[in-house]
């Protein structure tokens, strides 16, 4: 017989070593505080794997054992569902077998009183006679008594499987009951060991202020594109553009879609339009909001500032004027598409000034605003949809939209903005999705430009941002180090770059050593790299890099971090889902 291991045990053991801690924003001259905390939550971050690691064989069987159980739950319930038709027949027969019962019981008792021996003997002058009646008298009441016992017994054997039955559903009620709290019990350890483990591995891999401004100068310099409007930039190694760094193989991280994936999705309003869907489908499919298509058009629209073309505003527009003179999408899109962007538009500026309250500018960081009115298929959009505005609690909402969300569209508080009801995380497909390839064909945003990217270039090699085997091997190093001692990870930067904590970057010789001096082996290069993903969520979870023999696994935000600190140039992973391609 299997035996449980006790919840509260397996708790104990997952938890030894969980304290509570807090990581404070620190600048460079604080470095010393930073490393000894980081010091700590390794430390804690390894007790904790090391509690958890003899017991996942454990909570594995125990997992099993449930499955098991619950599998046997399943064939009992349809035992029993089995057994209650089979009594539901029995009753059915038995109805019929009491109406025999009793008239058999009535016919016995009728013969026993009048065809007593005595009254025959007193009524009849032929022995024979009496003889011959006495027999025929014998059979028929032996006969009636085996009926009579037959359906008496009958009935007692169904009484007694209907209370069996009863028996049965009671316990299996409470066998089930004690099956969902343990399983309850077992998927709140399990969930809690793994996503302390996560919080202590995110920490971990925190950058320091200096480093994150290193990455942020490096996420700058790309010129992602905020709109559809946009048509400059875009993949700097299209897998299709034949661009050759000259060296071979050659490794590029690619990006799906670009930030910040709230709100619309610009090209996925365009290939949902291209799908036949309406502009109220669009809207829906990316706002949590109400459609109110009779808000008002007199709300007066201040505009102030220099825009992207060289041109200084500063008008009063009303609202529908306002929005004619916006450039966000292209006009030769889907008028589907053009309506749904319209509508998100007038929203946005609504909310962004409250109802015209406060001003706005013209640039990507408000909306693109052109002194001259776009074209005049943009100028229908906006008189067909005049006075639509989403709104949430009676008020416009703040109707994000990008330009390519990459197949997934994120709530505000996904991509750490303030949390709101009006945004929703969701996938941004036309069919399922359970791989890169079901992604590419059923996202869509897969029309755009900047669906799938690597970003970022170096001139030295034909401008693209392939990496070369010992970089990305350097890369896996520079990761091993910091999760193994997280004092050295400000001398991890980019060697191309200065170092942003101010002090000496080590290059990749002597991450490699440093790795040796604390008996890790270290990669020298790289043969492949395979990369895990949550299609539902739209997430790299997991990278694992092969090479010198062997493989390491890296978790995705981890590999993503350490990539955009390490990698050469303005290389980067710009979203939260990316491939890792070999060529």
């Amino acid at each position: 017989m299997k035996k449980w291991i006790p919840i509260g045990f397996v708790l104990c053991l997952v938890l030894i070593g969980v304290g509570q801690f807090l990581i404070h924003s620190v600048y460079s001259d604080e470095l010393d505080d930073v490393t000894k905390q980081l010091n700590d939550l390794t430390n804690q971050l390894n007790s904790s794997i090391n509690a958890t690691r003899p017991l996942e064989s454990q909570l594995a069987q125990m997992q099993q054992q449930i499955t098991d159980i619950k599998n046997r739950v399943t064939f009992i319930e349809q035992d029993v569902a089995a057994k209650k038709a089979n009594i539901a027949q029995s009753e059915a027969d038995i109805s019929t077998k009491t109406e025999i019962f009793n008239e058999k019981v009535r016919d016995y008792y009728i013969q026993t009183v009048a065809n007593n021996p005595m009254y025959l003997l007193l009524a009849s002058h032929d022995a024979g006679n009496i003889t011959q009646i006495l027999a025929y008298q014998k059979a028929t009441s032996d006969q009636d008594k085996a009926v009579i016992t037959n359906i008496a017994l009958s009935i007692a054997d169904l009484e007694q499987k209907k209370a069996a039955l009863e028996a049965e559903e009671t316990r299996l009620v409470s066998v089930k009951a004690e099956l969902d709290q343990q399983s309850a019990k077992l998927d709140t350890v399990i969930q809690g060991a793994k996503a302390y483990q996560a919080s202590l591995s995110s920490q971990i891999a925190q950058l320091s202020a200096k480093q994150q401004q290193l990455i942020a100068a490096k996420l700058g310099s790309l010129g992602l594109p905020t709109s559809a409007y946009t048509t400059s930039g875009g993949c700097s190694s299209d897998l299709t553009n034949g661009k050759d760094p000259g060296f071979s193989p050659k490794f590029g991280a690619f990006s799906f879609g670009v930030p910040h994936r709230v709100g619309m999705s610009q090209y996925g309003a365009k290939g949902r339009a291209d799908a036949g869907q309406s502009t109220e489908d669009i809207l829906h499919a990316y706002y949590n909001a109400d459609l109110n298509k009779g808000y008002g058009t007199g709300y007066t629209i201040h505009v102030v500032g220099d825009n992207e073309f060289g041109e200084h505003l500063d008008n009063n527009w009303n609202i529908e004027d306002y929005v004619k003179h916006i450039y966000e999408m292209p006009t030769n899109w889907n008028p589907a598409a053009l309506r749904a962007q319209a509508v998100a538009a007038r929203t946005y500026a609504l909310a962004y000034t409250n109802n015209g309250s406060s001003t706005i500018c013209p640039t990507q960081d408000c909306q693109v605003v052109k002194t001259e009115l776009n074209s005049q298929a943009w100028i229908d959009a906006v008189n067909a949809t005049a006075g639509w505005v989403l709104t949430s609690g009676g008020q416009p909402i703040k109707a994000w939209f990008s330009s390519t969300a990459g197949g997934y569209f994120h709530s505000s508080s996904d991509v750490g903005w303030s949390s709101t009801s009006y945004t929703k995380t969701g996938l941004d497909a036309s069919g399922s999705v359970g791989s890169f390839s079901d992604l590419q064909n059923n996202a869509y945003d897969k029309s755009s430009p900047w669906f799938y990217c690597d970003w970022g270039s170096r001139s030295s090699y034909s401008n693209t941002a392939w990496l070369k085997p010992e970089e990305l091997a350097d890369i896996a190093n520079v990761i091993m180090l910091a999760k193994n001692d997280s004092s050295t990870q400000p001398h991890l930067a980019q060697p191309d770059k200065p170092n942003p904590d101010g002090t000496d970057t080590w290059d990749a010789g002597r991450v490699q050593q440093e790795l040796k001096n604390r008996g890790i082996t270290p990669f020298t290069s790289v043969d492949s790299v395979s990369v895990n993903a949550d299609f539902g969520s739209g997430t790299t979870t997991n990278v694992q890099v092969s090479g010198n023999g062997m493989s390491q696994s890296f978790n995705g935000t981890d590999f993503k971090n350490f990539f955009n600190l390490r990698a050469p140039s303005n290389i980067n992973i710009v979203g939260p889902l990316y491939n890792i391609e070999k060529r």
